[in-house]
Protein backbone atom coordinates (compact mmCIF):
# COMPACT_ATOMS: atom_id res chain seq x y z
CA UNK A 1 0.00 0.00 0.00
CA UNK A 2 1.45 3.40 -0.89
CA UNK A 3 0.87 6.12 1.94
CA UNK A 4 -0.04 9.15 1.39
CA UNK A 5 1.92 12.46 3.15
CA UNK A 6 -0.81 14.18 4.67
CA UNK A 7 -0.79 17.66 6.11
CA UNK A 8 -3.47 18.89 8.32
CA UNK A 9 -5.14 22.62 8.07
CA UNK A 10 -6.79 25.08 9.75
CA UNK A 11 -6.84 28.06 7.82
CA UNK A 12 -3.72 29.43 9.82
CA UNK A 13 -0.53 30.56 7.69
CA UNK A 14 1.66 28.12 9.66
CA UNK A 15 -1.13 25.35 8.35
CA UNK A 16 -0.50 26.92 5.04
CA UNK A 17 3.11 26.51 5.20
CA UNK A 18 2.79 23.23 6.35
CA UNK A 19 0.70 22.30 3.20
CA UNK A 20 3.26 23.64 0.94
CA UNK A 21 6.20 21.98 2.62
CA UNK A 22 4.12 18.95 2.30
CA UNK A 23 3.40 19.05 -1.16
CA UNK A 24 7.11 19.77 -2.58
CA UNK A 25 7.71 16.84 0.05
CA UNK A 26 5.02 14.45 -1.66
CA UNK A 27 6.58 15.63 -5.23
CA UNK A 28 9.99 14.74 -4.01
CA UNK A 29 8.93 11.16 -2.91
CA UNK A 30 6.35 10.45 -5.55
CA UNK A 31 3.60 9.85 -2.76
CA UNK A 32 -0.27 11.35 -2.90
CA UNK A 33 -1.07 14.14 -0.66
CA UNK A 34 -3.67 14.31 1.45
CA UNK A 35 -5.06 17.36 3.06
CA UNK A 36 -7.36 17.31 5.96
CA UNK A 37 -9.21 19.15 8.87
CA UNK A 38 -9.77 18.02 12.22
CA UNK A 39 -13.05 19.09 13.02
CA UNK A 40 -15.94 18.50 15.83
CA UNK A 41 -19.07 20.81 16.40
CA UNK A 42 -18.45 23.14 18.89
CA UNK A 43 -21.15 25.65 19.95
CA UNK A 44 -19.89 29.40 19.31
CA UNK A 45 -21.21 33.01 21.50
CA UNK A 46 -21.05 34.40 17.74
CA UNK A 47 -24.59 34.17 16.52
CA UNK A 48 -23.50 34.64 12.48
CA UNK A 49 -21.33 31.13 12.97
CA UNK A 50 -23.71 29.48 16.04
CA UNK A 51 -24.34 27.03 13.45
CA UNK A 52 -23.49 23.58 12.74
CA UNK A 53 -24.17 23.03 9.01
CA UNK A 54 -22.15 26.60 8.45
CA UNK A 55 -19.45 24.89 10.46
CA UNK A 56 -19.34 22.08 8.75
CA UNK A 57 -19.25 23.90 5.18
CA UNK A 58 -16.51 26.32 6.25
CA UNK A 59 -14.20 22.90 6.86
CA UNK A 60 -15.67 21.20 3.79
CA UNK A 61 -14.60 24.41 1.88
CA UNK A 62 -11.27 25.15 3.34
CA UNK A 63 -9.85 21.63 2.65
CA UNK A 64 -10.98 22.05 -0.79
CA UNK A 65 -9.62 25.46 -1.14
CA UNK A 66 -6.48 24.12 0.03
CA UNK A 67 -6.29 20.92 -2.49
CA UNK A 68 -7.60 23.28 -4.97
CA UNK A 69 -3.86 26.18 -4.15
CA UNK A 70 -1.78 23.22 -4.12
CA UNK A 71 -3.10 21.12 -7.66
CA UNK A 72 -2.44 24.95 -9.52
CA UNK A 73 1.70 24.72 -7.79
CA UNK A 74 1.67 20.93 -8.33
CA UNK A 75 -0.80 20.10 -11.27
CA UNK A 76 1.05 16.51 -11.40
CA UNK A 77 0.47 15.70 -7.77
CA UNK A 78 -2.50 13.98 -6.57
CA UNK A 79 -4.45 15.39 -3.48
CA UNK A 80 -7.15 13.89 -1.95
CA UNK A 81 -9.40 15.84 0.11
CA UNK A 82 -11.08 15.16 3.47
CA UNK A 83 -12.33 16.73 6.99
CA UNK A 84 -12.15 14.15 9.55
CA UNK A 85 -14.96 14.26 12.19
CA UNK A 86 -14.28 14.05 16.30
CA UNK A 87 -11.41 15.40 18.57
CA UNK A 88 -8.96 17.41 17.09
CA UNK A 89 -5.55 15.01 18.40
CA UNK A 90 -7.43 11.91 18.16
CA UNK A 91 -8.23 12.05 14.83
CA UNK A 92 -4.78 13.86 13.50
CA UNK A 93 -3.27 10.64 15.75
CA UNK A 94 -5.78 8.25 13.52
CA UNK A 95 -4.57 10.00 10.07
CA UNK A 96 -0.83 9.58 11.10
CA UNK A 97 -2.02 5.79 11.03
CA UNK A 98 -1.76 4.76 7.48
CA UNK A 99 0.45 7.96 6.61
CA UNK A 100 4.03 8.18 4.82
CA UNK A 101 4.14 11.22 7.33
CA UNK A 102 2.23 13.65 8.74
CA UNK A 103 2.83 17.30 8.72
CA UNK A 104 1.51 20.19 10.45
CA UNK A 105 2.29 23.92 11.27
CA UNK A 106 3.26 25.54 14.15
CA UNK A 107 3.39 28.88 15.00
CA UNK A 108 6.13 31.40 16.43
CA UNK A 109 6.49 34.03 19.03
CA UNK A 110 10.22 35.54 17.95
CA UNK A 111 13.38 34.30 18.05
CA UNK A 112 14.34 35.15 21.91
CA UNK A 113 10.80 33.09 22.71
CA UNK A 114 10.83 30.44 20.58
CA UNK A 115 8.30 28.83 19.11
CA UNK A 116 4.64 27.42 20.34
CA UNK A 117 3.59 24.49 18.74
CA UNK A 118 0.11 24.11 20.00
CA UNK A 119 -1.68 22.02 22.47
CA UNK A 120 -2.59 19.81 19.61
CA UNK A 121 0.20 19.36 18.13
CA UNK A 122 2.43 18.67 20.89
CA UNK A 123 0.25 16.24 21.52
CA UNK A 124 -0.39 14.65 18.46
CA UNK A 125 3.64 14.42 18.13
CA UNK A 126 3.39 12.59 21.87
CA UNK A 127 0.76 9.97 20.61
CA UNK A 128 1.86 9.12 16.93
CA UNK A 129 3.67 5.89 16.19
CA UNK A 130 4.81 7.37 12.58
CA UNK A 131 6.66 10.35 11.44
CA UNK A 132 5.69 13.92 12.03
CA UNK A 133 6.91 16.73 10.50
CA UNK A 134 6.16 20.55 12.33
CA UNK A 135 6.99 24.00 10.07
CA UNK A 136 7.01 27.15 10.80
CA UNK A 137 4.85 30.18 9.66
CA UNK A 138 6.67 31.94 7.39
CA UNK A 139 7.16 34.52 9.57
CA UNK A 140 9.35 32.87 11.82
CA UNK A 141 11.00 31.45 8.72
CA UNK A 142 13.62 34.37 8.41
CA UNK A 143 16.40 32.00 8.80
CA UNK A 144 15.50 28.84 7.15
CA UNK A 145 16.82 27.32 4.43
CA UNK A 146 15.64 25.45 1.33
CA UNK A 147 19.05 24.02 -0.26
CA UNK A 148 21.25 23.66 2.97
CA UNK A 149 21.85 20.19 5.25
CA UNK A 150 19.27 17.70 6.61
CA UNK A 151 20.59 17.77 9.95
CA UNK A 152 20.35 14.51 12.47
CA UNK A 153 20.43 13.86 15.96
CA UNK A 154 21.96 10.34 17.17
CA UNK A 155 21.76 9.07 20.47
CA UNK A 156 22.18 5.72 21.53
CA UNK A 157 23.56 2.65 19.78
CA UNK A 158 23.16 2.10 16.18
CA UNK A 159 20.16 -0.47 16.41
CA UNK A 160 18.08 2.72 18.96
CA UNK A 161 19.10 5.31 15.93
CA UNK A 162 18.43 2.99 12.92
CA UNK A 163 14.88 4.73 12.11
CA UNK A 164 15.89 8.15 12.54
CA UNK A 165 18.68 8.05 10.05
CA UNK A 166 16.87 6.09 8.06
CA UNK A 167 14.85 8.85 7.85
CA UNK A 168 17.21 11.31 7.86
CA UNK A 169 19.56 9.83 4.69
CA UNK A 170 15.96 9.58 2.78
CA UNK A 171 15.08 12.79 3.44
CA UNK A 172 18.78 14.17 2.42
CA UNK A 173 18.60 12.02 -1.01
CA UNK A 174 15.44 12.83 -2.41
CA UNK A 175 17.33 16.73 -1.95
CA UNK A 176 20.76 16.02 -2.94
CA UNK A 177 21.50 17.60 0.02
CA UNK A 178 24.62 16.84 2.22
CA UNK A 179 23.52 15.42 5.44
CA UNK A 180 25.23 16.66 8.89
CA UNK A 181 25.15 13.76 12.00
CA UNK A 182 24.95 15.31 15.45
CA UNK A 183 25.93 13.27 18.59
CA UNK A 184 26.17 14.93 21.88
CA UNK A 185 27.52 13.49 24.75
CA UNK A 186 28.03 14.53 28.43
CA UNK A 187 30.16 13.80 31.26
CA UNK A 188 29.13 10.63 33.18
CA UNK A 189 28.50 10.84 37.50
CA UNK A 190 31.16 8.23 38.81
CA UNK A 191 28.79 5.25 38.89
CA UNK A 192 26.40 6.39 35.46
CA UNK A 193 29.24 3.96 32.96
CA UNK A 194 29.55 0.18 33.47
CA UNK A 195 32.39 -1.53 33.91
CA UNK A 196 32.13 -2.86 30.15
CA UNK A 197 31.53 1.20 28.73
CA UNK A 198 34.11 2.69 30.74
CA UNK A 199 36.69 -0.71 29.31
CA UNK A 200 35.08 0.47 25.44
CA UNK A 201 35.69 3.90 26.09
CA UNK A 202 39.25 3.47 27.52
CA UNK A 203 40.20 1.28 24.36
CA UNK A 204 38.86 3.75 21.77
CA UNK A 205 41.28 6.53 23.50
CA UNK A 206 39.18 8.26 26.16
CA UNK A 207 35.56 9.02 26.52
CA UNK A 208 35.06 11.52 22.96
CA UNK A 209 37.05 9.23 20.47
CA UNK A 210 34.36 6.66 22.40
CA UNK A 211 31.73 8.62 21.35
CA UNK A 212 32.86 9.83 17.83
CA UNK A 213 32.90 5.63 17.57
CA UNK A 214 29.64 4.85 18.37
CA UNK A 215 28.31 7.67 15.58
CA UNK A 216 30.69 6.35 12.99
CA UNK A 217 28.84 2.72 13.54
CA UNK A 218 25.59 4.03 13.81
CA UNK A 219 26.13 5.64 10.55
CA UNK A 220 28.25 2.95 9.00
CA UNK A 221 25.25 0.92 7.11
CA UNK A 222 23.31 4.17 6.14
CA UNK A 223 26.59 5.31 4.72
CA UNK A 224 26.40 2.19 2.45
CA UNK A 225 22.69 2.01 1.74
CA UNK A 226 23.36 5.65 0.31
CA UNK A 227 26.36 6.72 -1.27
CA UNK A 228 25.18 9.10 -2.90
CA UNK A 229 24.65 11.27 0.24
CA UNK A 230 27.99 13.49 1.82
CA UNK A 231 28.19 12.79 5.33
CA UNK A 232 29.80 15.35 8.19
CA UNK A 233 30.17 14.30 11.52
CA UNK A 234 29.62 16.31 14.65
CA UNK A 235 30.10 15.08 18.11
CA UNK A 236 30.39 17.64 20.85
CA UNK A 237 30.07 17.74 24.90
CA UNK A 238 26.91 19.53 25.85
CA UNK A 239 23.12 18.98 26.39
CA UNK A 240 21.42 17.04 23.08
CA UNK A 241 19.13 20.40 22.79
CA UNK A 242 21.86 22.67 22.58
CA UNK A 243 24.38 20.64 20.75
CA UNK A 244 21.68 20.07 18.00
CA UNK A 245 20.44 23.30 17.51
CA UNK A 246 23.54 24.95 17.33
CA UNK A 247 24.31 22.70 14.50
CA UNK A 248 21.05 24.10 11.94
CA UNK A 249 22.11 27.62 11.25
CA UNK A 250 22.46 25.85 7.20
CA UNK A 251 19.94 23.30 7.92
CA UNK A 252 16.74 23.11 5.82
CA UNK A 253 15.48 19.60 7.86
CA UNK A 254 16.37 18.55 11.57
CA UNK A 255 15.93 15.31 12.43
CA UNK A 256 15.55 13.60 15.56
CA UNK A 257 13.89 10.76 17.56
CA UNK A 258 11.52 10.43 19.97
CA UNK A 259 11.25 7.02 21.78
CA UNK A 260 8.35 5.70 22.41
CA UNK A 261 7.13 5.75 26.03
CA UNK A 262 4.37 6.51 28.62
CA UNK A 263 4.93 8.65 31.53
CA UNK A 264 3.23 8.47 34.92
CA UNK A 265 0.65 10.97 33.33
CA UNK A 266 0.09 11.22 29.76
CA UNK A 267 2.92 10.87 27.38
CA UNK A 268 5.88 13.76 26.56
CA UNK A 269 7.85 13.56 23.61
CA UNK A 270 11.20 14.10 25.39
CA UNK A 271 13.66 17.39 25.98
CA UNK A 272 15.50 17.61 23.03
CA UNK A 273 12.39 16.96 20.63
CA UNK A 274 10.79 19.87 23.06
CA UNK A 275 13.85 22.05 22.53
CA UNK A 276 14.16 21.27 18.74
CA UNK A 277 10.50 22.05 18.18
CA UNK A 278 10.17 25.22 19.90
CA UNK A 279 13.19 27.02 18.85
CA UNK A 280 14.46 25.63 15.45
CA UNK A 281 14.09 27.85 12.77
CA UNK A 282 13.67 24.82 10.41
CA UNK A 283 11.10 22.58 9.74
CA UNK A 284 11.59 19.31 12.48
CA UNK A 285 10.43 15.86 11.71
CA UNK A 286 9.84 13.83 14.75
CA UNK A 287 10.26 9.88 14.29
CA UNK A 288 9.36 7.64 16.78
CA UNK A 289 11.33 4.52 18.06
CA UNK A 290 11.37 1.69 20.45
Amino acid sequence: MTRPITVGVDGSPASEAAADWAAEEAVRRRLPLRVVHAWQWEPMTVPVVNDRDEQAQWAQSLVREAGQRLAVRHPGLEITAAVLSGEPTTALVRANEDAELLVLGSRGHGALVGFLIGSHAQQVISRVARPVVSVRAPEDQEAARTDGEVVVGQQGSAEDSAAVLRFAFEAAAVRGAPLRAVRAWSLPPVFAYSPLSLRLADEAGGLEPYEKQQLAEALAPWREKFPQVPVREHVEIGSGGQVLLSQTAHAELLVLGRRVRRAPIGTRIGSVAHAALHHARCPVAVIPHD
